[in-house]
């Protein structure tokens, strides 16, 4: 096993927390304004929770691509691992364009499907390497399953 590298972890952090970041710009212009008008779903969350959400779970996030990362000189299957984790990563904030940007929850929920799916599949590539890793994107995709109910009962209840 490598040794742990605490600035290599913080950079994967880092760097996890401002890709996530890139969402918001489709997403904070659009709160006020055309979200605020929208029908919403029970159990949906006042919006501020959605920040400190986010920004724990792609901490998490950097932190188990750091844990498969750090494996890539013992595991021929860390470059895959880490080709479902770029493409998950870049599904998410697709997801923030095409719901918010686009306003359009049919987009934004045919997007969150597929986004649920290469979760899991980073998962199970994870698993492989690290569990930890895996256990560590179970967060993850709970809010993004939960993020899929919100955006289907949009859908329906504004189409």
């Amino acid at each position: 096993m490598r040794r742990f590298n605490i600035w290599l972890m913080l950079l994967f952090i880092i760097g996890s927390e401002l890709l996530g970041f890139l969402g918001s710009f489709a997403t904070a212009p659009n709160i006020p304004t055309w979200f605020k008008g929208l029908v919403k779903p029970p159990l949906s969350p006042p919006n501020w929770i959605f920040a400190p959400v986010w920004t724990i779970l792609f901490a998490l996030m950097g932190i188990s691509a750091y844990l498969v990362f750090q494996k890539r000189l013992k595991n021929k299957q860390v470059n895959q691992a880490m080709m479902w984790f770029l493409a998950q990563f870049s599904l998410n904030i697709l997801w923030s364009f095409l719901f918010f940007g686009l306003r359009n929850p049919l987009a934004g929920l045919l997007g969150i499907v597929v986004l649920w799916s290469t979760i899991t599949i980073t998962m199970l590539h994870f698993k492989k390497i690290s569990k930890p890793a895996c256990y560590l994107l179970i967060p993850y995709l709970f809010w993004v399953s939960f993020a899929a109910y919100l955006n289907a009962s949009i859908y329906l209840l504004n189409h």
